[in-house]
Formats: C-alpha cells, sequence, structure tokens
C-alpha cells in the first residue's frame, strides 16, 4: 500500500484540514479546557455556512460573510450556556437542544432552501492563494487562541475545567465564564463553518452533523502525535491532529484494496476514533499498574525498615 497521494490531493486535504482545524480549536475549549460536553457543535458549523451563504448570495462582501459566520456560532454557543446555567438543564442536554432548535433556524436563515450554490460569487477564495489564505487565518486565530488561555482570563478558564467548586469558593463567576468559553468555542466553529462554505462555494443544511465526531478526533489524535501540557501544545495539536486524520481518511478512500467509498466516511471515522481512544486506555492502564508497583516496593521497603 503507497503512503504517497498524488499533490492534487495532498494540497486538499491540508486545506480541509487547516479548515476542520478551527473546528477542532473550538472543540479544545470546551471539552478540554472547561471540561464541557458540547454538542451545539454540529448546527453552529452549519450555522456559520448557512449565514456566510447567504450573505454572499446577497452580493454582500466575504469579509462581511467571513465575521457574520463568527457572530452567529457564538450566539450559538451563549443560547447553549444560557439553557444549561439559566435554565438548569445538563450541559450535555443543553447542546443537543440549541442544535436541535438550530436546525429551524439554519433553514429560516437559508430562505428554507437546503443548499446555496455560489457559483459565479465573490467569495474569499476566488484566488490561486488558496492555501496560503487558510494558513494565515488559521495561525492568527491559533495565536489568539494560545495568548487568550496564557492570560489571567485563560487561567479562570482552565481553573473552570480543573475544580470548578473551588473556582466558585475563591469568587470566581462560574456561570459567566462558561458561558464566554461556550461563545469563544462556537465562534471559531461557525468561522471553520464560513470558510468551508465559500472554500467549497456552496451552502447545505446538511453539512452539520458529525462535526463533533471528525474536531474531537483531531484533538485526540493531535495529543497523541504531540503530548505536552502547556497551551502551546493543546492549540497546535489540534492542527496537527486534523491534518494526520485528514491524510489517514484520504489514504483509506484512495487504496484500492480496501474498496472503501466517501458514503463510508463516517465508519472511518468512528472506527478511528475508538483505535485511538483505545490506545489511550491501554497506555493510562500501563501508567497505572507501573505506579501501584511502585507504592508496592516502596511499602515493602518500609517494612523491611522497620
Amino acid at each position: 500500500m503507497s503512503l504517497l497521494l498524488h499533490s492534487s490531493e495532498l494540497l486538499k486535504i491540508a486545506e480541509l484540514g487547516l479548515i476542520y482545524g478551527i473546528v477542532s480549536l473550538g472543540i479544545m475549549l470546551t471539552f478540554r479546557i472547561i471540561d464541557f460536553p458540547d454538542l451545539t457543535c454540529d448546527s453552529s458549523f452549519a450555522l456559520g455556512t448557512a449565514v456566510s451563504a447567504v450573505l454572499i448570495d446577497m452580493q454582500y462582501s466575504p469579509i462581511l460573510a467571513f465575521f457574520g459566520s463568527i457572530l452567529a456560532g457564538g450566539l450559538a454557543g451563549v443560547a447553549t450556556g444560557i439553557v444549561h446555567h439559566k435554565f438548569k438543564v445538563s450541559n450535555l442536554l443543553s447542546g443537543i437542544l440549541v442544535a436541535y432548535m438550530l436546525y429551524t433556524i439554519n433553514l429560516d436563515i437559508m430562505r428554507e432552501q437546503p443548499t446555496i450554490v455560489l457559483l459565479g460569487k465573490q467569495t474569499l477564495f476566488t484566488s490561486d492563494h488558496n492555501m496560503l489564505l487558510l494558513s494565515v487565518i488559521a495561525i492568527t486565530f491559533a495565536y489568539i487562541v494560545w495568548k487568550l488561555l496564557s492570560s489571567d482570563f485563560g487561567l479562570a478558564l482552565q481553573s473552570l475545567g480543573q475544580n470548578k467548586r473551588l473556582g466558585y469558593n475563591y469568587g470566581l463567576n462560574t456561570t459567566f465564564y462558561s458561558i464566554i468559553a461556550l461563545a469563544l468555542s462556537n465562534a471559531l466553529i461557525g468561522l471553520a463553518g464560513g470558510l468551508y462554505c465559500q472554500f467549497e462555494g456552496f451552502g447545505d443544511i446538511s453539512v452539520g452533523p458529525g462535526t463533533v465526531i471528525v474536531g474531537l478526533a483531531g484533538v485526540m489524535i493531535g495529543e497523541k502525535l504531540m503530548p505536552g501540557k502547556s497551551i502551546f501544545s493543546k492549540v497546535i495539536c489540534c492542527f496537527i491532529g486534523s491534518l494526520a486524520y485528514r491524510y489517514v481518511v484520504g489514504l483509506a478512500m484512495h487504496t484500492e484494496w480496501i474498496g472503501l467509498k466517501t458514503k463510508d466516511l463516517n465508519l472511518v471515522t468512528g472506527l478511528l476514533v475508538i483505535l485511538v481512544m483505545q490506545f489511550s486506555m491501554q497506555k493510562t492502564k500501563g501508567t497505572l499498574k507501573g505506579f501501584k508497583k511502585l507504592r508496592l516496593s516502596d511499602d515493602r521497603e518500609g517494612k523491611v525498615g522497620c
């Protein structure tokens, strides 16, 4: 089996990897930083796509569509935070409810059209420098997230994920920080949806489902390829994992003897996530066994010393 793909396929993989790397960056903020399993992601990605597609279709500037996707995604995150904190709905269910309701809102935004084709419309990716533009956007937002998490505000967010009760006892407004984190996360995912829409040249209501799995796969794979506890490592691993995931999927889809088709993409993604999780569990078990052996030997030495 050849591990090489055609140069045009590698370029496409890299471009999509950067777009979904921003998705992984947003998911990292909720799943890893504040320990909030947010399932709004699927619909906030589609929301960013819908807003971007409609604005461009109405002859507005692609840059306005770019920022419109960010704002729309951020509002979806705020909605999830309000449902969770103000209406006392569990974090998992609040994301599901908002995502469920956003499906109708997305259809309304797209004027009840399931697909909007941007053929002949001006987008951010009408030039021959798509990779350069995506790299600049990805680096810019990675830098912003890195600086934000390295600040006092970012430390407060991390304490929220580590020990919410302790943060509350020290006077941290956990509701405010949680809603802000959800807004930032979904703003990034909405941004990625807007970029995807302009890059592919269409907006579709069905692009959202599976976004959370793809983004989480990028985070988990990146953590294995680039282990580290620093904020810089956590940010960079989102893009490394996303690029690696796209390469593995592209390789599987273009390997004849495996016989996979486009319809098998969800199957490949699910199996890949399961394999990464299994690897993580085996590694954790090995660490715990080593720790138990060390403690046992220490206890025996202590008894002999007595």
